[in-house]
Protein backbone atom coordinates (compact mmCIF):
# COMPACT_ATOMS: atom_id res chain seq x y z
CA UNK A 1 0.00 0.00 0.00
CA UNK A 2 3.00 2.54 0.53
CA UNK A 3 5.54 0.68 -1.63
CA UNK A 4 6.89 1.93 -4.98
CA UNK A 5 4.27 0.08 -6.30
CA UNK A 6 1.32 1.87 -4.67
CA UNK A 7 -1.66 2.38 -6.75
CA UNK A 8 -1.93 5.64 -7.30
CA UNK A 9 -4.94 7.77 -9.25
CA UNK A 10 -3.49 7.51 -12.64
CA UNK A 11 -2.93 4.05 -12.13
CA UNK A 12 -6.41 3.31 -10.97
CA UNK A 13 -8.46 5.17 -14.16
CA UNK A 14 -7.97 3.84 -17.31
CA UNK A 15 -10.30 3.69 -20.48
CA UNK A 16 -13.68 2.63 -19.84
CA UNK A 17 -14.79 2.08 -23.84
CA UNK A 18 -11.59 0.72 -26.23
CA UNK A 19 -13.30 2.11 -29.39
CA UNK A 20 -11.24 1.83 -32.88
CA UNK A 21 -10.75 4.63 -34.23
CA UNK A 22 -12.00 3.05 -37.79
CA UNK A 23 -14.20 0.35 -38.90
CA UNK A 24 -13.60 -3.04 -39.42
CA UNK A 25 -14.24 -4.60 -42.36
CA UNK A 26 -16.70 -6.85 -40.72
CA UNK A 27 -18.31 -4.21 -38.81
CA UNK A 28 -19.06 -1.85 -42.51
CA UNK A 29 -20.52 -4.80 -43.81
CA UNK A 30 -22.64 -5.25 -41.11
CA UNK A 31 -23.41 -1.63 -41.34
CA UNK A 32 -24.13 -1.39 -45.00
CA UNK A 33 -26.50 -4.79 -44.62
CA UNK A 34 -28.51 -2.72 -41.81
CA UNK A 35 -29.01 -0.22 -44.09
CA UNK A 36 -30.22 -2.52 -47.08
CA UNK A 37 -32.79 -3.90 -44.15
CA UNK A 38 -34.46 -0.73 -43.54
CA UNK A 39 -34.66 0.64 -47.37
CA UNK A 40 -36.41 -2.96 -47.86
CA UNK A 41 -38.67 -2.27 -44.50
CA UNK A 42 -39.15 1.43 -46.29
CA UNK A 43 -40.23 -0.23 -49.46
CA UNK A 44 -42.22 -2.99 -48.19
CA UNK A 45 -44.25 -0.25 -46.79
CA UNK A 46 -44.49 1.81 -49.40
CA UNK A 47 -45.71 -1.58 -51.69
CA UNK A 48 -48.47 -2.15 -48.78
CA UNK A 49 -50.69 1.17 -49.34
CA UNK A 50 -50.10 3.00 -46.52
CA UNK A 51 -49.56 6.93 -46.44
CA UNK A 52 -48.40 8.90 -43.48
CA UNK A 53 -46.22 11.67 -42.81
CA UNK A 54 -43.27 9.60 -41.71
CA UNK A 55 -43.15 7.12 -44.61
CA UNK A 56 -42.73 10.49 -46.89
CA UNK A 57 -39.42 11.32 -44.88
CA UNK A 58 -38.26 7.95 -45.04
CA UNK A 59 -39.13 8.17 -48.81
CA UNK A 60 -37.03 11.25 -49.34
CA UNK A 61 -33.66 9.75 -47.78
CA UNK A 62 -31.06 8.17 -49.87
CA UNK A 63 -31.35 4.62 -50.31
CA UNK A 64 -27.70 2.44 -49.23
CA UNK A 65 -26.50 2.21 -53.01
CA UNK A 66 -26.90 5.82 -53.49
CA UNK A 67 -24.91 6.92 -50.81
CA UNK A 68 -21.29 7.50 -50.93
CA UNK A 69 -18.73 5.46 -49.08
CA UNK A 70 -18.40 8.81 -46.88
CA UNK A 71 -21.88 8.76 -45.54
CA UNK A 72 -22.17 5.97 -45.31
CA UNK A 73 -19.12 5.04 -42.27
CA UNK A 74 -18.70 8.98 -41.07
CA UNK A 75 -21.38 11.41 -39.96
CA UNK A 76 -20.25 15.34 -39.96
CA UNK A 77 -18.96 16.41 -36.57
CA UNK A 78 -18.63 20.58 -36.17
CA UNK A 79 -16.02 19.52 -33.54
CA UNK A 80 -13.72 17.51 -35.31
CA UNK A 81 -11.07 18.45 -37.53
CA UNK A 82 -11.87 17.66 -40.95
CA UNK A 83 -15.90 18.14 -39.61
CA UNK A 84 -16.25 14.08 -39.66
CA UNK A 85 -16.00 11.14 -37.36
CA UNK A 86 -16.48 7.62 -37.34
CA UNK A 87 -20.89 6.61 -37.29
CA UNK A 88 -19.57 4.26 -34.87
CA UNK A 89 -18.69 7.05 -32.46
CA UNK A 90 -21.88 8.31 -32.73
CA UNK A 91 -24.15 7.01 -29.56
CA UNK A 92 -26.76 4.57 -30.37
CA UNK A 93 -25.81 4.25 -33.91
CA UNK A 94 -27.50 1.43 -34.92
CA UNK A 95 -30.59 2.57 -33.59
CA UNK A 96 -30.75 5.97 -35.34
CA UNK A 97 -30.66 7.08 -39.15
CA UNK A 98 -27.59 9.24 -39.99
CA UNK A 99 -28.06 9.29 -44.10
CA UNK A 100 -28.13 13.01 -44.46
CA UNK A 101 -25.27 15.57 -43.81
CA UNK A 102 -25.33 19.20 -44.10
CA UNK A 103 -24.46 20.63 -47.80
CA UNK A 104 -21.06 20.93 -48.46
CA UNK A 105 -20.04 17.83 -45.51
Amino acid sequence: MFGAFRPTQANLVGLLWKTPWKLSPTRKANARARLKKVDAVIEAVRASGVECAALNKALELPKEHEMPARDKYTVFSRYERGYRKGIHKVPKWTRITQRTNPLGF
